[in-house]
């Protein structure tokens, strides 16, 4: 500790600060004036009924719509009931816990991709039953991997019912918590009977929700049907929810950057004031995929420095509102995994990490999150960790200063042979996993490996590796029962593959 010297300031890690308080005010004030002056679009007659109940102003009323606008004092009132924190625990064992407040770092998958990289053959293809599986396997025997998404549809199932298949898919390969997404409010209620069943009764539930509900609100500034039922659904079962909307810069949101961060938080604060009106203490994540519409491809970018730069200002402002943040990283632009994929989810986790985001996903996307990848995910595990040692900065203490040992080794020594060196070698200094530090001669002598080859044999041993069954027959019999259950009643129907594209 040191000692003998007045106003001496710490800095326990290294942060990052990409808004002033002022900045932060300035674009929170202006998503109150969109919010009460422009408003927002709802499809669901519930919701619109909802926010009138609470204050808000109705107008230009369609058959199917609504114009929703909120005077910013609803707003403050919501505030003062959302929680600062979330907590998701995951099945089974329920030994891992996903703990969501200011500064707290969580990373985990994405998930429906309608593609992915099949691990022993190397070819994109449509995602299925067995990957989403296999995928969730994968995240179990990552350490850096805090909670999990699907990684890929399971296009094996029909187009309704394909979330509970999905949820039973991630149940069989990790007990991590898990963020789901529902076709609609149907499959959320089948799947929250799925996760009580498996916990032992509702009541389980509300000591620790196993899993959260990713939900999307449509940029610019709509609110569809689907999107609100299940917001009130989760409100009224005590599900933690995800309202993220994903905004791009030039296509559905202002080019501006900070034009982008005013809508988003003009979407996000609808989902705050409505749940909360439903249920005072209702568990909300905002956040969201921030990023550009590349003007070339006229795909959303999940690489550019703009979706990183976005997601920490937006960490920013959910800091100062005092919610958790959902933000994106782990991912990447290319096709494949390569240097392109490792250098865009190195710079994506590595902001995303310094900024402080909480629920930080995507982790195993390429192709601007079409695809999902097993090694793209086993590499930024190792990229998390490393992260993670940067994170814990350089304590500057007595005993870290290591006057001591300088002085019994002196000019001219070494420290090999010095105690100091054995006690603390391995908890002061990261030690890779995948990375290679051998000299050239030792490189060759065991293969001449690339860190590709690397990765890829890490993904091959895990899905190889034998391991206990997560659930029991008897349980895995009654979690497909829901689902065949779901089936029959969507009997007939086909999944209609362009919805994924």
């Amino acid at each position: 500790m040191q000692v003998g010297k007045t106003n001496y300031a710490v800095n326990a890690t290294p942060k990052l600060q990409i808004l002033s308080e002022g900045e932060i005010e300035a674009i929170y004030y202006s998503a109150l004036r969109v919010l009460s002056e422009t408003g927002v679009r709802v499809y669901d007659k519930e919701g619109v009924e909802l926010a009138y109940s609470g204050g808000a102003v109705i107008a230009d009323t369609t058959e199917d719509s609504s114009l929703v606008k909120m005077p910013s004092w609803m707003v403050d009132k919501a505030r003062a009931t959302l929680p600062e924190r979330v907590v998701v625990v995951g099945p089974g064992e329920r030994k891992y816990r996903m703990e969501l407040y200011k500064n707290q770092a969580c990373f985990g998958a994405g998930s429906d991709t309608p593609f992915t990289l099949d691990p022993y053959t190397g070819e994109r293809r449509r995602a299925t039953y067995n990957d989403v599986r296999n995928l969730a396997k994968i995240a179990q025997a990552l350490p850096n991997i805090d909670f999990h998404m699907s990684l890929g549809i399971t296009q094996d199932t029909a187009v309704g019912t394909y979330d509970r298949w999905q949820y039973l898919a991630m149940l069989e390969g990790t007990t991590k918590p898990i963020n789901i997404t529902a076709v609609d409010v149907e499959g959320l209620k089948d799947q929250l009977e799925m996760a009580c069943i498996l916990l032992g009764g509702k009541d389980e539930w509300k000591k620790a929700p196993a899993f959260s509900l990713y939900n999307e609100p449509v940029s610019p500034l709509s609110h569809s049907e689907e999107v609100i039922q299940k917001l009130l659904f989760t409100a009224d079962n005590d599900i933690p929810m995800v309202y993220t909307p994903c905004p791009m810069a030039g296509g559905t949101a202002p080019t501006t950057l900070a034009g982008l961060l005013v809508q988003a938080l003009t979407e996000s604060l609808f989902g705050i004031v409505l749940s909360q009106l439903r249920k005072p203490g209702a568990q909300l994540i905002i956040g969201g995929l921030l990023s550009n519409m590349d003007m070339q491809t006229t795909v959303m970018a999940y690489g550019s420095p703009e979706m990183a730069l976005l997601s920490a200002g937006y960490t920013d402002i959910t800091k100062w509102l005092r919610v958790p943040m959902y933000e994106t990283a782990g991912c990447s632009d290319a096709k494949l995994f390569d240097e392109q994929a490792a250098m865009e989810a190195t710079i994506n986790i590595a902001t995303a990490a310094l900024i402080g985001g909480n629920m930080i996903h995507d982790v195993g996307y390429i192709e601007s999150g079409l695809t999902s990848s097993p090694d793209m995910l086993v590499a930024s595990d190792e990229i998390i960790d490393m992260v993670k040692r940067i994170m814990r900065g350089i304590p500057v203490t007595d005993d870290t200063k290591a006057l001591q040992v300088l002085d019994d080794v002196g000019p001219g020594g070494h420290f090999l042979d010095q105690d100091h060196t054995f006690e603390r070698f391995k908890t002061e200094i990261w030690r890779p996993g995948l990375l290679d530090r051998n000299v050239f001669e030792n490189w060759e002598m065991f293969g001449s490996k690339t860190y590709q080859d690397r990765v890829h044999e890490r993904v091959i041993e895990i899905l190889e590796a034998e391991t206990e069954p997560l659930l029991d027959e008897k349980m895995y019999r009654e979690l497909h029962r829901i689902c065949e259950l779901a089936d029959a009643r969507h009997k007939g129907e086909e999944l209609d593959m362009q919805m994924f594209v």
